[in-house]
């Protein structure tokens, strides 16, 4: 990258033991490319153009720590077979210049029954809408289970030559819906206070920092709200990132949303693509529920710049590690005021998925800000034949800002 702008957001940053060359993060996003859960060349592909446009580190997402936390056919899942795989990864990311995480997650309630061949686990007994399922409540044998596969998954990821990991704990997934009231309904030591609801989150927290040692990057995504009443709200976020912190994350990244409920885009801020998603469903019925049903499940929140800012600070003046801003950072001058406002990091999604040269380009002055125009197209693209903006493809809107 070569600096022409003064700009503090492409000066270095620490997480963890890791320093990073500028302040810019890809988020982790369904990329649709692992077909039959393979690293494939498509997958790497994606990432090096990421890494050779400017990104710091660019986010694998998503690996499942194990087979029966898959919501797609094609999506990663932890095992030992597949670490020469990633090991190719992170080589060719290293290699364009950037640093690599992963993502580690587990649907939970909404992992695919088709997918992973039996019933799925959640925090409580569940009727999911988006799997046409009930999910089976959680021993606290499994939940040990669990714990043990987030730490696998996050040694398998260190050992094959990745910076970092990202435990998602937001949006809805299997340690979300332990945190969220809305999900979780048990009567043990799992359920009922904050304090029960963390146990399981905390500890796979607890476990992957002793699996890859002190100073190895452990970032949290967290919700600061689910998006629905009944569900997780700021100030119990606040509560969830201070125990995240003790627990030994290195830093956090506030979030929003719920997958498989009406909140999904809530995150996804701007249009809902029902047609595109009707016509990506995998079989007849979806495409059609799809095509009548779309606008009421996957309810429409309009776009505004910096939407999560207010409760990114709120948590961010609650804890001592780095709290990483991701949620509607399109400019520069954007970009730069969520720095000047105590986050030392900016996490950026679907402008990279509009530009993967992005961060070279803000850094050169070529470009003041996205022309991302949030029509939300590659999030259906994603469940086809894979990550793209569908925008540049059809040349609707201007290379330039």
């Amino acid at each position: 990258m070569k600096t022409q702008t003064k700009s503090p957001l492409f000066t270095p940053a620490r997480i963890g033991g890791l320093e990073l060359p500028n302040r810019l993060i890809r988020a982790g996003c369904y990329e649709g490319l692992a077909r039959g859960g393979t690293i494939t060349d498509e997958l790497i592909g994606h990432h090096r153009r990421l890494a050779a446009g400017g990104i710091a580190m660019t986010t694998l997402g998503y690996l499942a720590v194990s087979a029966d936390g898959r919501g797609f056919a094609h999506e990663l899942w932890a095992r030992p077979e597949l670490g020469p795989q990633l090991r190719r990864f992170t080589d060719a990311v290293h290699a364009a210049g950037a640093a690599a995480s992963v993502q580690l997650v587990h649907c939970g309630f909404f992992s695919n029954p088709s997918v992973i061949g039996k019933r799925p686990l959640g925090a409580s007994v569940r009727f999911c809408m988006y799997r046409g399922a009930v999910c089976a409540e959680m021993t606290a044998r499994q939940i040990d289970e669990k714990t043990a596969d987030f730490a696998r998954a996050a040694r398998l990821a260190k050992d094959n030559g990745f910076d970092a990991v990202e435990l998602h704990a937001g949006h809805g997934y299997l340690l979300s819906q332990f945190l969220s009231p809305w999900t979780n309904r048990r009567r043990d030591a799992f359920g009922g206070s904050l304090e029960n609801r963390l146990r399981f989150p905390a500890a796979v927290v607890r476990a992957v920092r002793e699996e890859v040692g002190p100073d190895f990057p452990v970032l949290v995504k967290l919700n600061q709200r689910d998006g629905f009443p009944g569900g997780v709200e700021i100030d119990e976020a606040v509560e969830i990132a201070r125990r995240f912190e003790r627990e030994g994350a290195s830093a956090l990244v506030p979030s929003c949303g719920f997958t498989a409920r009406y909140s999904s885009l809530y995150m996804m801020r701007g249009n809902v693509p029902v047609r595109e998603m009707a016509a990506n469903g995998p079989n007849a019925a979806v495409r059609i529920a799809t095509r009548l049903f779309g606008g009421v499940f996957a309810r429409r929140y309009p776009f505004a710049p910096l939407f999560l800012l207010e409760g990114t600070l709120r948590i961010r003046g609650a804890v001592r590690i780095p709290v990483v801003y991701v949620g509607g950072a399109w400019t520069l001058a954007d970009m730069e005021k969520v720095l000047a406002a105590g986050c030392p990091f900016v996490q950026i999604g679907r402008p990279t998925i509009r530009d993967p040269e992005l961060p070279n380009r803000l850094c050169s002055g070529e470009v003041a800000e996205s022309d991302c125009d949030q029509c939300n197209r590659c999030v259906a693209a994603m469940d086809a034949a894979g990550v793209e903006c569908v925008s540049a493809r059809l040349g609707l809107l201007p290379r330039d800002a």
